[in-house]
Parts: structure tokens; sequence; C-alpha cells
């Protein structure tokens, strides 16, 4: 793992904003159902990954024990946005980004678990100060409570695929291991796509589309699948050669923070919370941002 400099820093924070802005397309795509966005997001995105991948004349070789489990990682990928753009309409875009933010408690559990490290108690209590934070959500917007819990395990998801590709990073370029996850995820979102459409019972009081109808649609999941997905993504995978996992999953739990400003300033009233929410969201970013300060390593003297 090479050291991070300042433009590192920056760039993750940047894709990190852009992150915090899909919720609010997932949105703007209403009435278009969660898991058609996602397969949508994740064809048009492989198509884009595949051309610069040709233009670029890189090679889509890797080890093909490896192929599978990116392929498999990407079906938690498309999972993951599943849960992430419906815990957004169950909700609401400010409570669904308050539940992805608690991503850093989830690695503080997998990270030692798939790495196999040992367990760093500043992560577990910080993890906790997370949970507090969670429970002031819980205690004043009860009447989401549904939402924030769909967004909890939609960040638990996200935690371990970040994980998994922190490993695959070190080895493949970044354009090589999105392309197989996108692929993997398109097929994952698929079946999604079927067994919602199909097998699942419809709700007579909603109206649900599975495809695109409006040109003002396409536009959403252009920018959904090339910008924070084709760019974002991509550049996301390939900062894991900077940073450790939990580092880069603390710092995608700014996401809120951008995410629900953005949220407040495109859909006003609707994105309002109490003070409690508000409370319990402070919380959580102390603990994120507190981080890099109780983490540091300790210089012996001389």
């Amino acid at each position: 793992m090479t050291k991070a400099t300042t433009t590192d820093y920056f760039q993750l924070h940047f894709i990190v904003l852009i992150w915090g802005f899909t919720a609010i397309l997932g949105k703007l795509l209403q009435p278009l159902d969660a898991s058609a966005v996602v397969l949508f997001r994740t064809g048009l995105a492989t198509i884009g990954l595949l051309a610069v991948l040709r233009f670029r004349k890189q090679s889509l070789a890797i080890a093909h024990t490896d192929r599978w489990k990116l392929l498999a990682t990407g079906g938690i990928i498309a999972l993951h946005w599943v849960l992430f753009f419906l815990a957004a309409r169950l909700a609401n875009v400010s409570v669904c980004l308050a539940g992805m933010a608690t991503s850093s408690l989830w690695a503080s559990v997998l990270e030692p678990i798939v790495l196999r490290r040992r367990v760093r108690l500043i992560e577990v209590i910080l993890g906790g100060v997370v949970m507090s934070g969670l429970y002031l959500i819980f205690r004043f917007e009860f009447d989401k409570v549904a939402g924030l819990a769909v967004a909890v395990f939609s960040a638990m998801l996200s935690s371990l695929f970040t994980i998994i590709n922190s490993r695959f990073a070190q080895r493949y370029e970044s354009l090589v291991i999105s392309a197989y996850e996108m692929a993997g995820a398109t097929v994952g979102a698929l079946g999604l796509w079927l067994t919602v459409r199909y097998v699942l019972p419809a709700d007579p009081a909603q109206v649900t589309q599975f495809v695109p109808e409006t040109a003002a649609q396409w536009l959403w999941l252009g920018i959904l699948s090339m910008v924070c997905t084709v760019y974002a993504y991509s550049v996301g995978v390939g900062l894991l050669r900077k940073f450790s996992p939990y580092m880069a999953i603390l710092t995608v739990n700014l996401e809120p923070v951008y995410g629900i400003l953005l949220a407040v300033l495109i859909f006003g009233d609707t994105e309002r919370m109490t003070a409690g929410f508000y409370l319990g969201t402070l919380v959580i970013l102390l603990a994120v941002l507190s981080y890099p300060f109780l983490d540091r390593p300790k210089v012996e003297p001389v």
C-alpha cells in the first residue's frame, strides 16, 4: 500500500460527494422501481467500462478464480444498491444516508474477519458511538424505522464489498475490477428485477415502473451510471491502494453531510427532520472525524 497524498484525500472526498448525490438521483427517478434503477445503472456502467477498456486497449485477463469472485462481489453490490434506493423511498434521503453512516461500525467488525487482522479497540469504541447516534435517530424518527433498518443493512453490504475490493485493488487495475463487478451486479440486479416484477405481489396503491419511460429518467440514469459509477466507483476502488478499508469506509461516512445538505437544498421541507435526527447524525459524524486523530501511531521516545 502506497502513501496517500493530499490530492488523494481531496479525490476521496470528491467521490464521496458524488455518492451523496446518488440517493437524490434515486428519488428523482421515481416511480421507477429500485431494482430497475440498479439494473439500468449497472448495465449502462458495464457498457461504459468496457468501452473505456477497449479504447485504452487494456486487457481483461485475470486469474479464473478471481473472475468468479469479482462477479460474485458484483452480486453483493447489486443488492446493496437496491436496498440503498429502497431505504430512500421507505423513509427519505436524509434517513437513508444516516443509516449508511454505520458502515464504519460494520467495517470494525468485518475487516478483522475478512483480512484476518486483530480487532482494534478504538474502532470498536467508535462503533459504539455510532450506535448511540443511531439510537437518537430511532428515538426521534420512529416512523421511519423501516427505511433506516434497510439502510443499515445496506451499509453492512457496502462495508463487505469495500473490504473485499481492498485485496483485489493491490493486484488488478481499478477499471478491470469495476468492469467485472458491474457485470456481476447487472446479472444480480436482473435477478432482483425479475423477482420484484413477476414474483412479489404488487402494491395496488403504488404506481411502479420497471422500464424508464421519460427523457428525464434516462438523463438521471446516464448521470448515475457514468458519473456516479464508471467514474466514481472505479476511482474509489483505485484509492484502496492508498487507504486502508476502514479509513476509506470512515470517510464515506461523510456522505450524509454532503447528501443531506444537497437533499434539503433540492427537496426542501420533505427533507427537514427533527432536532433529534440532526443530533444523532452529528454524533455519528463526530465519531467519523475523530478517528484519524485517535488512531495516530504512537511515537517512540528518542
